[in-house]
């Protein structure tokens, strides 16, 4: 049985958040908090001038999270649980993975919510088990 590494099961995990979504989803990544990318679905969107490309989408994600945190502390409001934001033409859910990493979806206008928030919290929750560490 040949040995898979840590970023195809990653990869994995967003290939099955784009299943769950039936196509609701443009992009996902999973960044680690400096803004790297570890992962991303579909693969190969590198093209830094795509708004959507798999290195824009993290560096963006791991600094909406950090500001949340930030303000979420500032206000006593608690730890993060997940960030959602609504534009024109299409959402973005970023679930954290731990404090070091996180889960960012780039879903369309019409996606169903419901099924995105329970896709990306198990997925947040399966990237924790791949890189074998605690909530």
């Amino acid at each position: 049985m040949a040995q898979e590494y840590r970023s195809e099961k990653l990869e994995r995990v967003l290939r099955k958040v784009h299943l769950v979504l039936r196509g609701g989803v443009k992009a996902s990544v999973i960044v680690d908090v400096s803004g790297l990318l570890m992962a991303s679905f579909p693969p190969g969107l590198t093209d830094a001038d795509a708004p959507t490309s798999s290195p824009q989408v993290a560096a963006m994600a791991a600094t909406l999270i950090g500001l949340a945190e930030t303000t979420l502390e500032r206000l006593a409001q608690g730890r993060l649980d997940r960030i959602l934001m609504e534009g024109q033409n299409g959402l973005m859910l970023v679930y954290p993975a731990g404090r070091v990493a996180a889960i960012a979806i780039l879903l369309e206008k019409n996606a169903r919510l419901d099924h995105a928030f329970f896709a990306a919290s198990k997925a947040a929750r399966e990237v924790l088990e791949v890189l074998n560490l605690q909530p």
